[in-house]
């Protein structure tokens, strides 16, 4: 199989492309400087350039916070780019995988969501990655759209490399504690995304390592694996100020994975444990 990966320097798109290489199938790696995904003539040349059979989009505007103050640019490159790649899939009979997120939801509650919920995004890149789904759904009939949350990879930034940097100078950080998901470690989600496209099980997914945890309890088990001694301090959200709002509830039902024959993700202490030994800890 021949397949397209946008977003090919980035944490999940880097690990997709080495998952894929491992299969024996054919991953063709494009980042902005091979395709702009916002300049529609480009991703209609490339992609069709490129003889594929399926499209995994990895490419995104993640900067949560910043997209508040950067609406426009976030939309073009979340909706309007996943929109152009999603035309282009149409017209060649393509299937297509598209990573979303578990901001399209309000984040109320405790409830799991569920892969069919309603979606009610509560910042401007939840707004923009929602958009990208409803393009999606407009345009193809073959398509997966995969939502994650709480991403670690070897290749980027992260929420586990912002904590072992800042224990290097600071005896005592605080952490929320009011917020509710599971990590995603790259490297794991990289095996089942590939396992879906190698399928025509089209759909909704929620795809997280097991288990859930909060903001600081992560924070204490990294600390905990890395064996680093350091105070850790649980505050609210509100004593956190960020320009974006967070969903205090990310717990998403994954059963629809085993319904459809998927292997679900180790746990997310697990995935940490694997991590840290590749980064060096």
């Amino acid at each position: 199989m021949r397949v397209l990966v946008t977003g090919a320097a980035g944490q999940l798109g880097h690990d997709v492309m080495d998952e894929l290489k491992k299969r024996g199938h054919e991953g063709i790696g494009v980042d902005v400087q091979e395709m702009d995904i916002t300049d529609a003539e480009k991703v209609r040349q490339v992609v069709t350039e490129a003889d594929v059979e399926a499209v995994i989009h990895c490419a995104a505007y993640t900067a949560v916070d910043a997209a508040e103050d950067n609406v426009e640019l976030c939309r073009k490159i979340n909706a309007d780019g996943t929109r152009n790649i999603a035309e282009v899939c149409r017209d060649l009979d393509l299937k297509m995988m598209y990573i979303s997120t578990d901001y399209v939801f309000d984040g109320q509650g405790e409830r799991p969501w569920e892969p069919d919920d309603e979606r009610n995004p509560l910042n401007v890149y939840g707004q923009t990655k929602y958009e990208g789904e409803l393009a999606i759904e407009e345009f193809l009939d073959r398509y997966f759209i995969v939502r994650i949350a709480w991403v670690f990879g070897v290749n980027g930034k992260n929420f586990i490399k912002t904590m072992l940097n800042l224990s290097k100078n600071h005896e005592r950080l605080t952490v929320v504690n009011d917020q509710t998901g599971s990590p995603t470690y790259t490297f794991d989600l990289a095996r089942l995304l590939v396992d879906m496209a190698e399928t025509d099980k089209y759909g909704r997914y929620h795809a997280t390592n097991e288990g859930l945890c909060t903001w600081y309890e992560f924070a204490c088990e990294i600390f905990k694996q890395a064996g680093i001694e350091i105070e850790v301090v649980p505050v609210g959200s509100n004593e956190y100020p960020a320009k974006a709002r967070r969903p205090k509830n990310s717990r998403m039902n994954k059963e629809k994975l085993t319904q459809k024959g998927f292997e679900r993700l180790p746990s997310w202490q697990d995935a940490l444990a694997r991590y840290l030994k590749e980064i060096g800890y």
